[in-house]
């Protein structure tokens, strides 16, 4: 594995886990082999991540857009979502990490809203890692929401338009509270966002790999941080004004 700087890691790392339907039709298989396959890159990250100390990792783990899916694979998806949840909790627990949810939760079955009440409910004392899954999350949709529930707070009284800032109009998103992402890993090739976090990807390094989510290893995961890593993060000053800590 690449040597890592542990000073120069990102606090907030963003994942689209992209790729696992291919994977599994490359081989033959069905796509929730894929699927299943990907969970374990999850697991892999998750751990990773954690002893790294990177302290909130946000993965896309199904869009706004994936209930346009075959029935069967949603219905197995979301199977596959209350199988994770109910092994990785405990492990949770023991690493000190704790679940965070983004994204339209009204539109997830009772029993997936279930489980995910009953994690957050568990691990909502720990201190560690914040792992934030976005689930039936679509960005277009969390900023118009957000607008209209800001819209409200200022009709109602309970907020001056005056005072609307990117700060406060931050605060109204899913991600309210949380950093904005430093690195932003897609798998599989794709280069684009694909509706994922549009407002909070402004100054977010970006990443892309061919290799899809299923094949991708501790060595990949490195390399995209040693990546990170290499880069001059500017936030629109200069390389001079940087080396100078203007």
């Amino acid at each position: 594995m690449l040597p890592l700087d542990p000073e120069r890691l990102p606090q907030h790392l963003a994942i689209i886990m992209d790729g696992n339907g291919r994977w599994a039709q490359q081989r033959m298989l069905k796509r929730i082999v894929g699927h299943q396959r990907g969970a374990e890159t999850v697991k892999m990250v998750v751990e990773q991540s954690n002893l790294l100390g990177i302290r909130h990792l946000t993965l896309f783990a199904f869009s706004s857009e994936n209930w346009l899916r075959p029935a069967m694979e949603v219905r197995a998806l979301m199977t596959l979502l209350k199988k994770y949840i109910r092994q990785e909790t405990a492990r949770m627990m023991r690493k000190n990490i704790r679940y965070n949810i983004i994204g339209n939760r009204a539109d997830l079955p009772d029993d997936v809203n279930e489980t995910l009440d009953w994690a957050i409910r568990e691990t909502s004392g720990n201190t560690g890692m914040v792992l934030t899954l976005a689930l039936s999350y679509g960005s277009r949709q969390e900023l118009s929401m957000a607008a209209a529930r800001l819209a409200r707070d200022v009709a109602a009284g309970r907020l001056s338009a005056d005072d609307v800032t990117m700060d406060v109009f931050g605060a109204y998103l899913d991600t309210g509270g949380l950093p904005d992402p430093d690195l932003l890993i897609r798998t599989s090739g794709e280069m684009r966002i694909s509706n994922f976090l549009l407002w909070q990807l402004a100054y977010t390094e970006l990443y892309f790999t061919d290799i899809n989510w299923p094949d991708f290893t501790i060595n990949e995961f490195h390399k995209a941080l040693a990546d990170y890593q290499s880069r001059e993060r500017r936030f629109g000053k200069t390389s001079d004004q940087i080396s100078r800590g203007a």
